[in-house]
């Protein structure tokens, strides 16, 4: 699906793109959705070099993710996905022209309906490059808002630790802030990289305000990498904490075992022997040997039970 967002009469208009049409001249912005074959063969007469397919949008190396040719400059970037409690990383590719921003992605991304709805409230049109920043401080400040609601989750699970019912939600919900934390963390560190490299190959095409505008957002994703880093360690944290306290309420278990084994140990031993069948033993017609042999087994358990509680092994 092909969207063109066009600066029409002071105001931005989402128009669906007729692949037997072309391209309004007054589009800035051309986000492709889940290209299909037709669509990508209508791109290639944008493009003057070949259309990024989706192998190539998921490349890892730098030289692949940000490069500039006769078809202006191309970004791929990291963009978090939340579903539920889950995060996955989606990749949405970049072409940024004097006047006109081509994006190609293959997952929906809630940051570009966000986008749309400021671009509604512009007074005049904005320039592809603008577009970016704009895009990436809403990304910046995503990513944000996911480590604070990070910290407040872990907050509660330290308590949750000590409940036994909530032992295995605890586990579950650790494993997904891990897991979470590690791709906020990735798109930290690709955010960094494609907002240098803008900043370091595009020196002359920024004005003072877009060059200020990445340098604020440098600095905020150098300040939140050391949180990821924290999350990291306390989840470690509450990980082992969980581990010990799992182990420790086995080790409780397996006491209680051990101790009523040894308690009824002495029982077992005086039911054994009067539950042999010789002729010779002195209780065997006796006619308390009966009540005699029962107290005697009670007596000997609870000998051992009050020693175990002299001892406070219990």
């Amino acid at each position: 699906m092909i969207t063109a967002y066009c600066y029409e009469q002071r105001q931005v208009n989402a128009t669906a793109i007729n692949i037997d049409e072309p391209l309004p001249e007054t589009a800035i912005w051309l986000d492709i959705y889940q290209p299909i074959e037709a669509e990508r063969l209508w791109l290639s007469e944008v493009f003057c070099e070949e259309v990024p397919d989706r192998e190539d949008r998921n490349e890892i190396e730098a030289s692949s993710r940000f490069y500039q040719n006769k078809d202006g400059l191309h970004v791929n970037s990291l963009f978090s996905q939340k579903s539920g409690q889950t995060l996955k990383s989606v990749n949405i590719y970049f072409n940024l022209r004097e006047q006109l921003l081509i994006t190609i992605r293959d997952d929906d991304e809630q940051l570009i309906g966000s986008l749309l709805t400021k671009l509604q409230q512009a007074h005049e049109p904005l320039t592809s490059l603008q577009l970016f920043i704009q895009l990436f401080k809403m990304k910046v400040d995503h990513l944000a808002d996911l480590i604070e609601e990070i910290y407040s989750t872990l907050e509660n699970v330290g308590h949750e630790i000590y409940e036994n019912d909530h032992i295995d939600e605890v586990f579950k919900l650790i494993t997904i802030r891990e897991d979470t934390n590690g791709k906020i963390r990735l798109n930290l560190l690709d955010t960094q990289r494609a907002l240098n490299y803008i900043l370091r190959d595009n020196q002359m095409k920024l004005d003072n305000d877009e060059t200020k505008d990445i340098n604020n957002m440098l600095s905020d994703i150098a300040s939140l990498i050391p949180h990821t880093q924290f999350i990291f360690e306390k989840i470690n944290f509450l990980m082992d904490a969980a581990m010990g306290f799992t182990g420790l309420q086995q080790n409780k278990i397996s006491k209680i075992f051990s101790v009523t084994a040894i308690v009824f140990l002495p029982p077992t031993l005086i039911a054994s022997t009067y539950g042999m069948n010789f002729t010779n033993i002195p209780e065997v017609h006796w006619q308390y040997g009966y009540p005699w042999s029962i107290g005697l087994m009670f007596a000997s358990a609870a000998a051992a039970f009050g020693f175990f509680k002299i001892k406070r092994w219990l």
